[in-house]
């Protein structure tokens, strides 16, 4: 007897095959891939915390901490190319072991380095790593997962992006006393689960599909009938087969032949363009100024450098709990509407944090004790004075808005304390504030004053935790996951992984641009003015979107095929379905 097949791409299983056995070993062999995610997101996090330190280490200026940033952004999107070619040759198991070798080098490259260019070329090894694993992991986890739970465990690699940007977080705060060599631990400590992915991998299976490609079809079974806990493989194996058989029908000499093939293939075409825009979209919402600045973020909001690093958990620890929300709801709500939910979420947080920091800019304490100190710091309210990377601002704990004053910074100390060597006079004799905010005084008298490097004292600050919490919130369960699962199932065999490299590498280069201009939008149009920019692109997302993303949950690959194809296409192709009726009658016969 029948019933009816669920297909994950080429695995096509009987709902009797799809539920029985255990679930254990592939839900295992998921998580340790997904290892490769929670690399990516400690590296994503821990830049954040590990950036307010190593800036006064190195003395980085704007440009240079953009390109520590962007540096592993870059790379990741040229690596994320290459793996789409080896995964297919060498298979997806050895590409994410040497995703986890190359980034316990960089690793420790980072931890050692005396220099910032040294620092620079660890981060962009580390980056080769994770554009390795950013493409091979949901490559990998679709393969092996059965149909009825693909869509979860795909999303298990957002949920350890998540645990790694929580970790970060705590491994920041816990360093961030040592100014001098916190952020040598912080990045150095990033090798430890990369090492231990690599050692574990040795003792997990290949993908079966890519083994039957290469003709190992009894390995591939073995694995099979391991992965499945079942003997009752049949057919799978069938199904697996028959698609690698039709894929070679496609295959080109080269990566160049087969992009343009994909590009004359109508659904094929649709289909990518829609992978495309959904990972565009994701960076260009601008997750990932949340992410690497969100310390920054919070320090301009008005929280000191190390209860900035701290609070960056709350954030991150909403986005750990949300990805659950994701995993539970993308069987059961769909792709299509926790994306278009994810944009609406977004964009309402993207408005708190704007206006949060308007209000801040509009109500920022004015500079009531003006001293003649240096052309440089003759302003009349902390805002501009601030945004002056040589001034900062020093105010009473006790009257914040009316006790100010703009001073010069000491730039060579790691805190950036008010210049020692100033001599000033005021004309009311009120001089004592602002010179214990000096490097030898300020420590000696914190109970009645403080320096704020970059940032300002203000009422609005909660509305910084609230937006980015918000943003989390949003993105987690939807635009978080959805991309890297819709793009797992929109895509013939022969066209999935240079279709997936592709995709991949358009999320990197666009978190390329947005984290390289971030620090340079909020010096040229303001941060506010940044994150109405943001929610900008997000409302053109929600639109675009709404009107290109179908529904792929619970749809075999002929379904997911038929979605993207023109009426025009269809009735020049006339290729029938080769299910039989008594299998699956909806598309016995039924024109391609």
């Amino acid at each position: 007897m029948s019933s009816e097949k669920h297909k994950n791409g080429d695995m096509s299983v009987s709902d009797h095959e799809d539920t029985s056995g255990s679930k254990f070993y592939v839900v295992f062999l998921t998580m340790f891939a997904t290892i490769g995610g929670l690399l990516f997101g400690y590296d994503t996090g821990i830049i954040s915390g590990s950036m307010l330190l190593m800036k006064d280490y190195f003395n980085l200026t704007t440009v240079y901490q953009e390109a520590i940033v962007s540096a592993t952004i870059g790379a990741a999107a040229l690596f994320a190319l290459i793996a789409g070619i080896i995964t297919e040759r060498f298979g997806r198991k050895v590409v994410i072991m040497t995703a986890s070798f190359v980034f316990t080098g960089g690793a420790i490259m980072m931890a050692l380095s005396n220099s910032k260019e040294i620092l620079l070329i660890g981060r962009l090894v580390v980056g080769a790593g994770i554009g390795f694993a950013s493409m091979s992991v949901p490559i990998y986890v679709a393969e092996a997962a059965p149909a009825s739970i693909r869509g979860a465990l795909v999303s298990l690699n957002q949920l350890f992006i998540t645990i790694g940007i929580l970790l970060s977080s705590i491994v920041a705060g816990a360093f961030s006393g040592d100014k001098e060599n916190g952020w040598r631990y912080m990045l150095g400590i990033a090798g430890v689960p990369s090492i231990i992915q690599f050692v574990g991998f040795f003792f997990l299976p290949e993908s079966p599909r890519y083994l039957v490609n290469k003709g190992k079809v009894e390995e591939a079974r073995k694995i099979l009938e391991k992965l499945r806990d079942s003997s009752n493989v049949d057919n799978e194996m069938r199904d697996i087969e028959k698609s690698v058989k039709e894929s070679r029908e496609f295959e080109q000499s080269n990566v160049f032949a087969t992009i343009g093939k994909m590009l004359g293939n109508q659904p094929v075409r649709k289909a990518l363009l829609l992978g495309c825009l959904m990972q565009f979209f994701q960076q260009l919402c601008g997750i990932n100024t949340v992410i690497y600045y969100s310390a920054s973020i919070l320090r301009m909001s008005g929280f000191p450098s190390k209860l900035a690093i701290w609070l960056v958990c709350v954030p991150f620890a909403v986005n750990f709990l949300a990805t659950f929300l994701g995993i539970y709801l993308v069987e059961r709500a769909g792709r299509r509407i926790l994306t278009l939910g994810s944009f609406v979420g977004i964009i309402i947080a993207l408005i708190v944090l704007a206006v949060g920091f308007q209000l801040s800019v509009i109500h920022t304490p004015p500079v009531s004790l003006n001293e003649t100190l240096s052309s440089k710091c003759e302003y009349s309210k902390c805002d501009p004075c601030v945004r002056n990377k040589d001034c900062g601002f020093c105010y009473s704990k006790d009257n914040p808005t009316t006790t100010g004053s703009c001073l010069p910074v000491y730039s060579d100390h790691p805190e950036r304390y008010a210049d020692p060597n100033f001599r000033f006079q005021n004309g009311t004799g009120n001089f004592s504030i602002n010179f214990r905010c000096n490097k030898e005084n300020y420590e000696h008298d914190m109970k009645n004053v403080t320096w704020a490097d970059n940032y300002c004292p203000t009422e609005y600050s909660w509305m910084a935790v609230l937006g980015l919490a918000l943003f989390v919130i949003g993105f987690a369960p939807g635009l978080g996951p959805m991309p890297w699962t819709v793009n797992s199932e929109i895509y013939p065999i022969w066209a999935r992984g240079t279709a997936i490299s592709i995709s991949t590498a358009v999320n990197w280069i666009a978190n390329l641009i947005v984290s390289f201009t971030f620090l340079s939008l909020l010096e040229s149009i303001t941060t506010y003015g940044t994150f109405y920019l943001f929610c900008g692109i997000s409302v053109l997302g929600l639109i675009v979107l709404y009107f290109m993303l179908p529904e792929t949950k619970n749809k075999t690959l002929e379904e997911v095929e038929q979605l993207f194809m023109s009426e025009e296409y269809r009735s020049k192709h006339k290729k029938y379905m080769t299910y039989e009726a008594k299998d699956n009658p909806a598309f016995a016969g039924e024109k391609l």
